[in-house]
């Protein structure tokens, strides 16, 4: 019974409806912050490659000016294994996850392979050119080359990482995005159910209206009519409340009824009586039988007693039934009040 209330039916839309909007708010929350930690980790893993060309640059900027310093190479080599890390197991400080994928992972452990080779040709080309000597010299050149070889293919792998990032985000935001379509869907539909629920209130409390109106429009002389209307449960209580009252105003007008035609058939009564008396005063002077005349007397006068009680009856019970409607009626004030 209760799932047809007015206030259960307003309740439940009201939670849901918050309860979608509050989806709504976390999920593009979410989205947001989302795009933002997956734009800084294609950036890193994007900045890994200028990192790979800073390094084979400066390698062949030292070649040439063996007396330049080392702190650019240093620092490019620095930041791409602090990059790689990073990526590989995670970063708290700044809010980076550790590979989502299994394909994201080994595609990490490819280039820390590759990444190992290169750093190791790094490593010897600082001691080679350190030395400065002819032995040397081609030893060097041969790293150079090796440099020059092996970092396009690093670059690729490392190419490769920042497409599978991007199409991870793009399809996480997506899926997302799809959600959020989906809790407005909801929310729309919540709309149109709530909207035609409320008609149906609307509808249901007019008719409830009208009806009661043509209860005061009757014909006073016959009984009232019930009402009938099917609805929420506050309308029926209410349409039972009234159809209860109209069964009792019925009642009593029933009541009434054979308290008039008692009240008719004691006054013919009466009127028989009164002739009666007439014709048996008559008789009295004109007879001598005058015990019988006063036993068929006393007989008459017992039964229009019987007759006059009857009647008192009645109208004592018209009267509990006026006073019972009185009753309900300055009850139905006090509990609207």
């Amino acid at each position: 019974m209760n799932k047809n209330k007015i206030s259960t039916k307003i309740k439940s839309l009201g939670i849901l409806f918050f309860v979608l909007m509050l989806s709504v708010i976390a999920t593009t929350i979410y989205l947001n912050n989302k795009n933002k930690k997956d734009a800084l980790i294609i950036n890193i893993a994007g900045k890994q490659r200028m990192l790979t060309q800073n390094i084979s640059k400066n390698i062949f900027y030292l070649s040439q000016h063996k007396n330049s310093s080392f702190v650019e190479l240093e620092n490019s080599t620095t930041e791409f294994i602090y990059n790689l890390n990073s990526l590989k197991e995670g970063n708290e400080l700044s809010e980076i996850q550790k590979a989502p994928t299994k394909e994201i992972a080994n595609q990490i452990m490819k280039i820390e392979i590759l990444w190992k080779s290169f750093f190791q040709n790094i490593v010897d080309f600082k001691e080679l050119i350190n030395k400065n000597d002819s032995s040397s010299k081609n030893s060097l050149e041969n790293i150079i080359d090796l440099i020059y070889t092996t970092n396009p293919v690093l670059l690729e792998e490392v190419d490769k990482l920042v497409y599978m990032y991007t199409i991870y985000s793009e399809e996480k935001t997506n899926d997302i995005r799809y959600m959020q379509y989906f809790f407005a869907l909801l929310i729309v539909i919540l709309i149109i159910y709530g909207f035609i629920q409320l008609k149906s209130m609307e509808e249901n409390a007019k008719k409830f209206l009208e009806e009661s109106k043509k209860i005061v429009e009757q014909n006073v002389t016959k009984p009232l009519t019930p009402i009938k209307i099917e609805g929420e449960n506050e309308i029926v209580e209410a349409t039972q409340t009234i159809n209860c009252f109209i069964e009792k105003i019925n009642s009593v007008m029933n009541y009434s009824a054979d308290a008039i035609e008692q009240s008719k058939n004691a006054s013919l009564k009466l009127e028989e009586l009164t002739d009666e008396f007439g014709k048996i005063i008559y008789d009295l002077t004109n007879s001598a039988d005058i015990s019988k005349q006063l036993n068929r007397s006393e007989d008459i006068v017992i039964q229009s007693q019987e007759y006059l009680i009857n009647s008192t009856k009645r109208l004592q019970e018209l009267k509990k039934e006026l006073d019972k409607i009185l009753k309900s009626c300055n009850n139905s004030v006090s509990s609207k009040a």
